[in-house]
């Protein structure tokens, strides 16, 4: 027998969602533990919404998470003709009927009743296709449709419950209940594994799969929704769901992938996981209910501890498209230097995206200071002091981190402070900043000449005299 067929069908109108990169993944990993096969389907049939970009947005995105496809992408928009077939149909059956009650004479009679939804008014006027008329499909008014969801357990609706919905539009445009039952259905789809929100419109779909169609349904499994802080539903408007946005903030695809797959499912002894564990060990069955929360502290933990397990020289390779574009000019940038302070910065930084600015005062004429940090300097006793000393002393000294550190400490014990505080103004003459990589090592990176020529520039500044 053949495996499971699964899809993921996305809509291209707008960034790719993080709910609907967990739905991917979701399914992608049903479909290869299964040895099954994954489908992606692009809903194209929002032609007011829709557009290119966010179709390659989509493909790229999904590329970016291993997230390979078995078949497709096919467009639901190549599939009209057969969507008005199958309407056709059903009105044929007897299953649906045309409507050409305008939106204000649905809800001019909703209030007269009291009761919403519409109310069954053209079903028995025996209408034909025409301008301004809907078909509907014609829901039975009495018995219960109940959908064994794998991951929500029985959930019971009523028909009575249910309206005669729209399935054409008057403009012949099918909607997306009724196109997307078609397509599962000439996809040959044995498991639908969808958002939460998506629950309601089941009991339709059921309905149409067995009007169209003699094969049981498919499988429903409706994954728990994606909340924020607040605990409210993930907004397009409100939140940071773009993982395009996570990709070119430079988390990493293989961190946002674990974090992703743990958003509703996890194992019992661990949260990370290889792509290759997680096919071993996820099951559908496993998921739970309960809302998940999207915590982007988390993500970033997450990312970071990928960032450190990484061999070092990919970690240079992961860095370039952001070295890159750093800011500083193209010719001043030395590889060899970042090479050497790459393990200094690969074990404090939580993205990518930041590392230029840990390395940037090495590819900098001058480094870019923060002026609170050097507020900070120019009011610190013993300042100068110790600017002072430590270019006096780092003129001659062996130029390695451990000399460094001893003429940075003796410069600080003649001032009267420790360690800690007798470098902080050494960091920001230097770097331009009070946080960074560790000092010693990023001075002996820097060099002898630039680093004493910044040490006395911001003696300048303080308006005193370096020590000749």
């Amino acid at each position: 027998m053949a495996g499971p067929r699964v899809r993921f069908a996305p809509s291209p109108t707008g960034y790719f969602h993080v709910g609907s990169a967990r739905t991917a993944l979701y399914n992608w990993l049903f479909a290869r533990r299964s040895r099954g096969t994954f489908i992606l389907r692009i809903e194209d049939t929002d032609e007011a919404r829709n557009a290119p970009e966010w179709v390659d947005g989509i493909l790229s995105a999904m590329a970016w998470l291993g997230l390979d496809w078995d078949e497709g992408p096919y467009f639901q928009s190549d599939n009209a003709a057969h969507h008005r077939q199958a309407a056709e149909r059903l009105h044929a059956a007897g299953l649906a009927y045309y409507c050409d009650c305008t939106r204000d004479q649905v809800q001019d009679r909703t209030k007269a009743r009291g009761v919403p939804g519409y109310d069954g008014y053209c079903a028995g006027r025996g209408l034909g296709p025409g301008p301004g008329r809907a078909l509907r499909f014609r829901v039975p008014d009495e018995g219960q449709i109940v959908v064994d969801d794998v991951v929500r357990g029985k959930v019971t609706f009523e028909k009575a419950s249910i309206e005669d919905f729209v399935i054409l539009k008057s403009d012949g445009q099918p909607l997306f209940h009724l196109a997307n039952v078609v397509d599962d259905i000439d996809m040959r789809v044995s498991h639908v594994i969808r958002a939460e929100e998506h629950l309601p419109n089941t009991p339709k779909a059921i309905m149409l799969w067995s009007a169209l169609c003699d094969r049981e349904p498919p499988v429903f499994a409706h994954l728990p929704v994606l909340v924020n802080e607040r605990r409210q539903k993930l907004s397009k408007r409100r939140d940071p769901v773009a993982v395009e946005g996570y990709r070119d903030q430079g988390f990493l695809a293989e961190a946002m992938r674990n974090y992703l797959v743990l958003l509703g499912w996890s194992p019992m002894d661990r949260e990370v996981l290889s792509l290759d564990e997680m096919v071993v060990e996820f099951r559908l069955e496993d998921v739970n209910n309960s809302p998940a929360f999207f915590d982007v502290t988390k993500l970033r933990h997450f990312n970071g501890e990928y960032i450190r397990a990484m061999p070092t020289a990919r970690f240079v390779d992961a860095c370039q498209p952001w070295l890159e574009k750093g800011p500083w000019p193209a010719e001043r940038y030395d590889p060899d230097a970042f090479v050497r302070m790459a393990p200094l910065v690969q074990e404090r930084v939580t993205v990518l995206g930041e590392v230029p600015d840990w390395v940037d005062f090495l590819f900098l004429d001058r480094p870019v200071t923060d002026p609170s940090a050097w507020e900070r300097v120019s009011g610190a006793a013993g300042a100068a002091d110790i600017l002072r000393q430590a270019s006096a002393g780092l003129a001659t000294c062996p130029w390695d981190a451990g000399s460094i550190r001893t003429v940075i400490e003796e410069a600080g014990a003649a001032a009267g402070l420790k360690l800690a505080k007798a470098q902080a103004p050494v960091r920001v003459a230097v770097t331009g900043r009070t946080v960074g990589p560790p000092l010693f090592e990023s001075i002996e990176v820097l060099g002898r000449d630039r680093t004493r020529s910044r040490l006395e520039e911001a003696l300048s500044r303080l308006g005193a005299e370096p020590d000749r």
